[in-house]
């Protein structure tokens, strides 16, 4: 049976409305590994995020609100969309109370619906790379700046609470050179399908 087949797909959680944001990002961040992302009906089980703090400088909102980042320093429960090195499309969760400006970054995903439509975007078959890294999710997803702005918690997309308990591990963030020691990165441990393994 096709991997992606409607009936393989993994039982849905409960919807995760805007509501759910609103709490410090360090609530939030862990509470999403394991959480099912689907933008039009495309997407997979959340396996590793970053959390950001707007005190923390290596949030873009450190600085203060531009108008790339502006959405940050709005109501929790928005996406947060911008291009990363001038190449990938990085989404990020909007969380904490308006004007916090504090977020999640998702980096990746295991792939459990629309993989065939997934592995065309990509140009590739490796299920286990479609959407390990925050660049390869947004491309597997269809994500582009188009999404910056709208709301977690309707159309296109939808995000429904685990329904599973998990190991979720913690470790240092990646590819930032800034507050490097903070452990803000979290995911499910022993993950075939994140960005770099945690350490053991």
């Amino acid at each position: 049976m096709a991997p992606n087949s409607k009936a393989s797909l993994p039982r849905l959680g409960k919807p995760l409305k805007r509501a759910f944001f609103g709490r410090s990002v360090h609530e939030v961040a862990p509470e999403l590994i394991g959480a099912t992302m689907l933008v039009d009906g495309i997407g997979g089980i959340i396996v590793e995020v970053e959390a950001y703090h707007h005190t923390d400088p290596a949030a873009h909102s450190y600085n203060g609100p531009t108008p790339r980042n502006q959405v940050m320093f709005g109501p929790p429960g928005y996406a947060y969309v911008y291009r990363s090195y001038g190449i990938h499309w990085c989404i990020n969760f909007v969380c904490e109370e308006e004007g916090s400006a504090s977020a999640v970054l998702i980096r990746a995903l295991e792939p459990t619906h629309g993989i065939a439509t997934m592995r065309r975007r990509r140009h590739l078959q490796d299920v286990h790379a479609l959407c390990s890294g925050p660049g390869k999710l947004t491309e597997a997803l269809g994500i582009t700046i188009a999404h910056n702005t709208l709301p977690l918690d309707r159309p296109p997309i939808a995000l429904h609470a685990r329904t599973e308990d998990l190991e979720v591990a913690t470790g240092i963030r990646i590819g930032i050179t800034k507050a490097v020691e903070l452990p803000w990165r979290y995911g499910v441990r022993g993950s075939k399908f994140l960005s770099k393994p945690f350490p053991k």
